[in-house]
């Protein structure tokens, strides 16, 4: 009967960690804040990796995101789910990058998309492919959605609160997304493939 008892113990404990390490963390423990960075750290650089791609500029954005974290923590009222919390930080901290690297030097290359054509997603993978060199041509609101959905594991109702449109919108994203993606990973499939044909016929 004594060991039936623990199981809800631990399972309680499971549940409420996130929130109690916040709680602690907003009364100003920094030993909490420390382990919330250091739970989140991982994700929160693999968002802004994927966002932004550039390492040295992905690297940027992780780091202020993990700054608005600390500064933002004693404003979370636990009304979303602390991890949807923390991506919508991270999100926001990598598109602000963009802007800022936009504002720097980089061109917009959305009409480039106008001229791909549909390539097959299955060639793509036999020839492992590099899916982040694909990802970081994908269009950027189209980007973060598959991020979201597929390196943060969210659900759409969770990308639809921290991209703050509809549940519609942001299956829209994905399915035009995981479309180009598609298309570009077909793409550079068949230019190997002429690259490799081209090297094969030399005498």
């Amino acid at each position: 009967m004594a060991g039936s008892n623990q199981r809800p113990v631990v399972y309680f404990r499971e549940v409420t960690s996130d929130a109690l390490l916040v709680k602690r963390a907003q009364r100003g423990d920094r030993n909490a804040v420390d382990t919330l960075l250091r739970e989140n750290y991982d994700i929160v650089r693999a968002v802004c990796h994927r966002i932004v791609i550039n390492t040295s500029d992905a690297e940027d954005a992780t780091q202020l995101a993990l700054m608005a974290i600390v500064r933002a923590l004693p404003s979370f009222d636990g009304r979303a789910k602390f991890s949807t919390w923390v991506y919508r930080i991270a999100t926001n901290a990598a598109l602000d990058e963009l802007r800022r690297i936009r504002r720097r030097d980089v061109p917009n290359d959305d009409a480039k998309f106008a001229s791909i054509s549909v390539g097959d997603a299955t060639n793509a993978i036999d020839a492992q492919m590099d899916v982040s060199a694909a990802l970081a041509q994908v269009a950027e609101e189209f980007r973060v959605a598959l991020v979201l959905r597929h390196i943060a594991d969210l659900d759409y109702e969770e990308i639809a609160v921290i991209l703050e449109v509809p549940v519609g919108t942001v299956r829209s994203r994905l399915s035009r997304g995981r479309a180009q993606l598609t298309a570009l990973l077909g793409n550079q499939g068949e230019s190997n493939h002429r690259q490799n044909n081209d090297i094969g016929g030399q005498p």
